[in-house]
Parts: C-alpha cells; sequence; structure tokens
C-alpha cells in the first residue's frame, strides 16, 4: 500500500536537528506536553493526566491533552480530522495537493511540513509542537531526531487505520471520542452486512494496474475494509503481506474472484494504459468469474489505498453501498 520505500532524512536536516536540539529542554521525551506558548502545564494537571504510550517504537510519555500535532503519514491527516483536531502541521498528499479534496475544508491552510517519505525536520521543530505522529513504515529511521523535537509516537503498519485511531485517540487525549468513532464503524459494517443478506460471504480481489506490473493488494488498507464488511480473499492469499506483484500475462488466473476492485495508478501514463489494455483483453481475463459476471469495479485510487483513514473508510463504504445498490 501507499509507496513502500522507506523516508531517509537528509544530513543537513538532521544537523539542523542536532544543533537547534542540543540542550532544548522542550526536545526531551519525556511527554510533558508545551501549550501554545511553550509553556508546561501544572503539576497537578500532570499528576492528573500522564500516561505512557506504548507504540511500535517503544513508549512515550505524554502529560496534558496536546495543543499542537504535527502528523507525518495520510492516515493520521484523516484521523485527526475524524477526532475533531486541528493540527499545526501536516505532510503534503500524494495527489490533490496539498492535501486530498475530501480534507480541503478541515486541512487547506494547515502548515506542509514536506513529504510523507521526507519531511522537513526544520519545519517541524518551528511549529513547536507538543506531539507528532508518525508511522514505522515511513519514519523508523528518523524517529530519534522527531523524538528530540516533541514526543513522539508511531504506528506499525501504514496501512492499519484501525491501529491509527486506537493509538491517535489515546496519544492526543481523544479516546473517548476514538471508541465512539469506532462505535460508529461497527454499526455501519453491521447495517451493510444486513442488507447484503446471503449475497456474502463474497471473494474478492484488489487490484492496481501500473506501468509494469499489476499489484494485487492482500492485507491491505481497503483489504481490512472488505474483510469488516464480510468479503473474503482468493485461495493462495492467505499471507499476512500487504500483497503481491504481478509482471506476467500468465498470472491473470490467479486475480479469480466473484468481485474484482480496481484502480490504476497512474491513469494519465500511456504504459499504464497500454499494459491494462494489454491484460484486459486477454482470453484469460474474459474468463475470470468476475469478469464474465460483470462484477469488475473501478474505484477510487485514494480512497481504496492512499488516503488511508478513518474519514475515507466511511467515504469508501459509502461508494459499496452505491456500488451494490444498496441505498
Amino acid at each position: 500500500m501507499f509507496r513502500l520505500q522507506k523516508s531517509v532524512a537528509g544530513m543537513m536536516a538532521l544537523l539542523f536537528v542536532l544543533i537547534m536540539l542540543a540542550g532544548c529542554a522542550s526536545g526531551t521525551n519525556t511527554g510533558e506536553s508545551a501549550n501554545a506558548s511553550g509553556e508546561q502545564g501544572s503539576s497537578t494537571e500532570a499528576s492528573a493526566n500522564t500516561r505512557v504510550i506504548k507504540h511500535a517504537m517503544g513508549e512515550t510519555t505524554i502529560t496534558g491533552t496536546p495543543k499542537r500535532i504535527v502528523t507525518l503519514y495520510q492516515g493520521a491527516n484523516d484521523i485527526v480530522v475524524s477526532l475533531g483536531i486541528k493540527p499545526v502541521g501536516v505532510v503534503e498528499s500524494w495527489e490533490q495537493q496539498p492535501v486530498y479534496d475530501y480534507l480541503k475544508a478541515d486541512l487547506g491552510d494547515v502548515q506542509q511540513v514536506g513529504q510523507e517519505t521526507q519531511p522537513n525536520l526544520e519545519e517541524i521543530h518551528k511549529l513547536k509542537p507538543d506531539l507528532i505522529i508518525a508511522t514505522k513504515t515511513r519514519h523508523e529511521d528518523i524517529y530519534d531526531q522527531l523524538s528530540q523535537i516533541a514526543p513522539t509516537i508511531v504506528t506499525d503498519k501504514l496501512y492499519d487505520w484501525k491501529e491509527g485511531v486506537k493509538l491517535i485517540g489515546e496519544a492526543s487525549d481523544h479516546e473517548d471520542q476514538a471508541n465512539q468513532l469506532m462505535a460508529d464503524w461497527d454499526k455501519r459494517t453491521a447495517d451493510f452486512k444486513q442488507k447484503m443478506g446471503d449475497r456474502l460471504p463474497i471473494v474478492a480481489n484488489i487490484i492496481n494496474f501500473r506501468e509494469d506490473e499489476v499489484r494485487v493488494y492482500y492485507l491491505s488498507y481497503a483489504g481490512i475494509i472488505l474483510k469488516d464488511l464480510g468479503f473474503t480473499r482468493p485461495a493462495g492469499q492467505n499471507d499476512e503481506d500487504w500483497g503481491a506483484e504481478l509482471t506476467s500475462k500468465e498470472s491473470i488466473p490467479d486475480l479469480n474472484a466473484d468481485m474484482i476492485f480496481n484502480f490504476n495508478y497512474d491513469k494519465t501514463s500511456s504504459e499504464t494504459v497500454k499494459l491494462y489494455n494489454d491484460w484486459t483483453s486477454s482470453p484469460l481475463w474474459a474468463n475470470l468469474d468476475a469478469v464474465k459476471k460483470n462484477q469488475v469495479y473501478q474505484v477510487d485510487e485514494i480512497l481504496w489505498n492512499m488516503a488511508g483513514g478513518y474519514k475515507s473508510a466511511n467515504l469508501l463504504l459509502d461508494d459499496l453501498y452505491k456500488q451494490l445498490k444498496l441505498n
């Protein structure tokens, strides 16, 4: 899901952090979150609301309710908004820059702090955050630098939006709101299953045409959502990995499923269009169950792959209601 390469902070950014943060009390990872003016909360507040947050890179102590939050991946951008939080800094979206259209009303004027794969440490430091939200997939290599700027929590799997809601809710002191979001999600998935009735379970594939390969997504962002809704994966797709990359048309039979949800990574690329046309004009493609049943759906790449949050999960579910005529 998303782009799989890890970010590597530039040497200049690292040097900046080491110089700027040497001896800087606010740069410790004690979790004594500074308020907007940079002042620490009272000892009474600290004793009343200090918690140790366990995350993918260890433990971080946070005191009080963070007021200046910076988010470093797309799912976190989405989740904080879903929790009713407006961050002070976000990373740029992959498409529809600076943020995805569905988040522009909430985040359109928020300060940008670089790309998800290479956040700008200097800009993050300038914002004086009291909480940074990162993901191990992207930011494992710069966790120490981030932790010197402010208390930092790290999700394990980039695509696991449920983990994100739970962890971010706990760290931001919005645990009740996070629990409510998941309760609302459970109600929606129950309604979907009830309306689908005996049409479930449905074996489904999520695929993505690129310039030189076709990606099949197993345990991915959209895969987690489909599992919640009562869909299953084809035989042979039981791995807990994100998915697989196919490069030969001889692999088309491996895509067999009752339904196929497809998005193309770059619709404007002539090579992507060529590969899509080549595969979908093959007799092997025509023999797939989903093709024969007219159950191949073209879906939104941002909602099904790039966004990775709570709001986008609900928008994806809205699309399924329409596609499957459940409204």
